[in-house]
């Protein structure tokens, strides 16, 4: 059932086990901070609103 599931050769799954294990593909990330996204989300929109409506005011439409 295993064998199945693995479709590479034992020597080959070595090589890419050994290569994983080195850490070159290990990366250090800060956490993740909902509350930081949304609020930058809200100021974005907030902005380009404010910029929107600023615009149709200086063009008549508003």
């Amino acid at each position: 059932m295993e064998n199945e599931h693995n479709k590479l050769y034992p020597e080959d799954q070595a090589r890419v086990d050994a290569y994983l294990r080195q850490g070159y593909n290990e990366t250090e990330r800060k956490p993740f901070r909902p509350l930081k996204l949304l609020f930058i989300l809200a100021i974005m929109v907030t902005t380009l609103s404010c910029a929107s409506l600023l615009l149709a005011w200086a063009a008549g439409v508003y």
